[in-house]
């Protein structure tokens, strides 16, 4: 393994360090190289232009710092490869060790705050001085008792299962990543298992629906072609936003989109109609955004259901609706269940056989074959 320290650009003018842990490469099942890469930001920030004596000592101090806790992760590595014991990694606080695993996940927004809530639960659960040698079998078998019992909501209302099987998850990360890391000699997590995840309802537009909302009038342009664009391609909001014209490609047989996807990093080749190519605008320079100016916050998604009231629908509708819109309407006209999951992009096909059951014919069928009743 190749332990590196790396920097990483940021819009405030600073650039953040981090350590990068590369395991080299292999080949999936379809053929694509992937890089096996971890990382471990560092919460430590150079001034990419220092002005002065002063900015210059900072920038030095903290290379320094850094370069220091990168000696120290090779050195642990090595420890591990030559099974010499560290015996303090385990004296490390677990509240300390899972929050910066929590920070590491910073700029994935939903991965970061999942983590965050469930932090605050194991908060209240863990003792302040629980450390990662402390931990045992009976230890997850209590936080998922805690879970399943004791845990509330602010508002006092116990937790919903999808609540309790995200929190779950996020606890057995942080003690699977311990244990590849070497600060736990047992993988105590086997042996317990967790919670089941509630089927939650994936509200979705008819046809008819989009077509309604074609026609009426939203605030902000750029919010409804982007969203119109997700109904017709399936692309997650976060795909959508980050879209430049460098990842499209107007060829003689049609658009494609060839990008990364930001929740899965696997790379796709998404054809699109030329529908969906009109919705994009005209091309400009290749670094540039697409849909210039789509936000994400509560406005937005305000917009997004007053939109909604405004072609006369009345179903609690987000951006991530658009995505299973598409899926919908692609099995409703024929696509089989195998194309809609390659082209939502599913790592497994059960996912997208969500959508199969929304779309059942047979079912529809089923709850007209009873006579009607003379009442």
């Amino acid at each position: 393994m190749k332990i590196t320290l790396k920097q990483k650009k940021l819009k405030s003018g600073k650039s953040s360090l981090f350590i990068e842990y590369y395991k080299g490469s292999s080949i999936d099942s379809n053929g694509k190289k992937i890089h096996n890469r971890d990382f471990e930001y560092l919460k430590l920030y150079l001034i990419d232009n220092p002005n002065g004596s002063k900015q210059n000592k900072e920038n030095k101090e903290v290379l320094e710092l850094a370069n220091n806790i990168l000696s120290i992760r090779q050195a642990d590595y090595i420890q591990g490869k030559h099974n010499l014991r560290n015996n303090q990694k385990n004296k490390l606080l677990f509240l300390e060790y899972y929050n910066q695993l929590k920070e590491e996940r910073y700029e994935s927004k939903g991965n970061y705050d999942n983590w965050d809530a469930a932090l605050k639960h194991i908060e209240r659960f863990c003792p302040p001085n629980y450390t990662l040698g402390d931990i045992d079998e009976q230890f997850i078998k209590d936080f998922k008792k805690y879970l399943s019992q004791d845990a509330t909501t602010k508002s006092g209302t116990p937790l919903a299962q999808n609540s309790k099987y995200t929190y779950f998850n996020k606890f057995r990360a942080s003690i699977r990543q311990a244990f590849n890391e070497g600060y736990l000699e047992k993988n105590f997590i086997n042996n317990v298992k967790g919670f089941d995840q509630a089927e939650s309802t994936r509200e979705y537009l008819t046809h008819s629906e989009l077509q309604a909302l074609a026609k009426a009038e939203c605030k902000y342009p750029v919010l409804k072609n982007a969203f119109i664009f997700s109904c017709l391609t399936g692309l997650r909001w976060s795909d959508i936003n980050k879209m430049t014209w460098s990842e499209v490609r107007d060829e003689n047989q049609g658009t494609r989109i060839i990008f990364r996807q930001l929740k899965t990093d696997g790379l796709e080749y998404l054809y699109i109609s030329p529908q969906a190519r009109e919705l994009m605008g005209k091309r400009t320079d290749e670094s540039g955004r697409v849909f210039v100016g789509l936000k994400y916050g509560a406005h937005f998604n305000a917009q997004i259901l007053r939109w909604c009231m405004n072609a006369g629908i009345t179903k609690h509708i987000t951006f991530h609706s658009g995505r299973h819109t598409n899926a919908v309407l692609l099995l409703e006209n024929g696509a089989d269940i195998y194309t809609v999951s390659k082209r939502l992009g599913h790592k497994e096909l059960r996912t997208t056989e969500i959508y199969a059951k929304i779309v059942d014919s047979k079912m529809k069928e089923a709850a007209n074959l009873i006579p009607e009743l003379k009442l």
